[in-house]
């Protein structure tokens, strides 16, 4: 039954093509091509169940849901943190500000007696919190310096002071973290710099918000980038996949054209050595008639022996040219039809250098006669 279900779910996804689309963009980070899904259709069905029970990221739904959970406490108790860490600096930067002021110009004393109260009562809950880290655990904690919170507590200044403190803070916190923004709304938008006072107060209201589409659009361009750059390496995976083809094919397109121009040398080379032995037969026919015509004199004798020390030479070197031609028909004997045809300049060639042998041949008897 559960198999018909997956069946049912793969055919809604779509078919062939479709469905390799379908499985790629629901695994963006695996490494896996449409080449690949193609050649293994029975990976591809796996996929493509896998998608029903898993996210992009390869997390299962209930694990994903918890995740959230998780995260959205997360975010919760780091919002709490993130508000008592921005009044906590934010009453430091109001108690250094007082200090520069202090030693700039004078204060009148009022305000110096708030910023002192204020200074202490910070220190002594730092030191209390020192003290006492944690308010969860039963054991008693070291002491440091033999203090106790319970000491401590008794720097705080007097009451009356603190009261007239606490009553000041939230007026003199709020015109404070108002200048902050103001400087921030700035920074953000510098041609607001010159509005009047009520109309930045008025576009602070909606600061949050613009700040809140800028983080959006951040993420939004993060996500695509990192997209593009998935889709990158896809592509250039394919692109040096394909290029080792081609560089295959070209290589097998140049090693026929290469035997085929050899063919063709082979050809014209055993063309031209027959050509070569024609001239040179031509050349004894003609010698042997003028010896025949002449006498018996020393210089005739003389002219014989240059003649035959020049065709023994000839001979040589038509020998080795014939070894090495023999070396290169051998080379070629996989050519088929081609290698008939090779064959038979051979035979031409064999031919014409026994004739040059018997030409030699007979010299030698008319030189003994």
């Amino acid at each position: 039954m559960s198999a018909g279900l997956e069946t049912a779910n793969i055919l809604v996804l779509g078919k062939g093509d479709n469905l390799h689309q379908q499985v790629l963009a629901s695994f963006p980070l695996c490494d896996v091509t449409e080449e690949d899904l193609t050649q293994n259709p029975l990976f591809s069905k796996l996929l493509a169940t896998l998608t029903q029970h898993v996210d992009k990221t390869g997390l299962t739904v209930p694990l994903q849901t918890e995740l959230d959970k998780a995260e959205q406490k997360l975010q919760s108790q780091k919002r709490q943190w993130l508000r008592s860490e921005i009044l906590h600096r934010g009453l430091q930067e109001m108690i250094q500000e007082h200090c520069v002021r202090k030693h700039n110009n004078e204060v009148p004393p009022d305000q110096n007696m708030f910023y002192e109260t204020m200074e202490r009562c910070l220190r002594v809950t730092q030191c209390v919190r020192q003290l006492d880290p944690s308010s969860t655990t039963s054991q008693d904690q070291p002491l440091i310096l033999g203090l106790t919170p319970q000491r401590v507590t008794q720097l705080l200044p007097s009451e009356k002071n603190e009261q007239r403190m606490r009553q000041a803070l939230p007026r003199q916190l709020e015109k404070h973290l108002k200048d902050k923004c103001l400087s921030l709304l700035s920074y953000y938008q510098p041609e607001w710099e010159n509005e009047s006072e009520g109309l930045k107060t008025n576009k602070l209201s909606h600061l949050s918000t613009l700040l809140d589409k800028e983080k959006r659009r951040t993420e939004l361009l993060k996500e695509i980038c990192r997209e593009n750059t998935v889709l990158l390496q896809r592509q250039t995976q394919l692109y040096l996949s394909e290029l080792i083809k081609c560089i295959q094919l070209l290589q097998t397109l140049i090693l026929d054209h290469k035997l085929k121009i050899q063919t063709d040398l082979d050809r014209k080379k055993l063309v031209y050595f027959e050509g070569k032995c024609e001239l040179v037969l031509q050349k004894i026919k003609t010698e042997m008639v003028e010896v025949q015509l002449d006498t018996y004199s020393p210089d005739t004798v003389s002219a014989h022996r240059k003649i035959r020390q020049r065709l023994e030479c000839e001979l040589k070197a038509c020998k080795a040219e014939k070894q090495a031609v023999e070396l290169k028909l051998s080379s070629f004997g996989i050519l088929g039809k081609a290698f008939e045809a090779l064959a038979e300049e051979y035979s031409r060639l064999r031919q014409e250098i026994d004739m040059k042998n018997w030409a030699l041949k007979e010299l030698t008897q008319y030189d003994e006669k």
